[in-house]
């Protein structure tokens, strides 16, 4: 699972998932990718998933890149607990995706391949996606 090594502060406020992803919009490395279309938070457990579903069935052959990074810490409180006491213990960590961002990227396999490999990607994950290929320029 992705984690970070280290980090500066053991729990962090939620923040805001509004608005369009200013970075990160483009396809840098490979030649198809995986568009975010709504903005979320994206668990390590879903991002693996989708690497998982993406690396098989393209057996292996190919590269993927993971564009996102899970580094913001979720908390969550005890269940039956009555509210104050502080926030609550870490229980994982989240990508905070914003709409527009190529969250998976892949190189080196047909286009057909790509598609139905980030298609059933995109079927692990709590948003709509879109598929796109880099623009060749001539």
């Amino acid at each position: 699972m992705l984690s970070p090594k280290r980090i500066k502060h053991r729990k962090k406020q939620r923040g805001t998932t509004d608005g369009v992803a200013h970075r990160g919009t483009t396809i840098a490395f490979g030649e198809f990718g995986l568009l975010a279309l709504e903005p979320k938070w994206i668990t390590n457990r879903q991002i693996e998933a989708a690497r998982i579903a993406m690396t098989r069935h393209i057996k292996r052959g190919g590269k993927v890149w993971i564009r996102i990074f899970p580094d913001m810490p979720y908390t969550k409180k005890p269940a039956e607990t009555r509210q104050g006491n502080g926030k609550g213990n870490p229980e994982g960590w989240v990508a905070v995706v914003k709409t527009g961002a190529v969250m998976f990227e892949m190189g080196g396999v047909p286009e057909e391949l790509a598609r139905e490999a980030l298609e059933l990607a995109a079927s692990k994950l709590p948003i709509k996606t879109k598929f796109v290929a880099r623009r060749e320029v001539e």
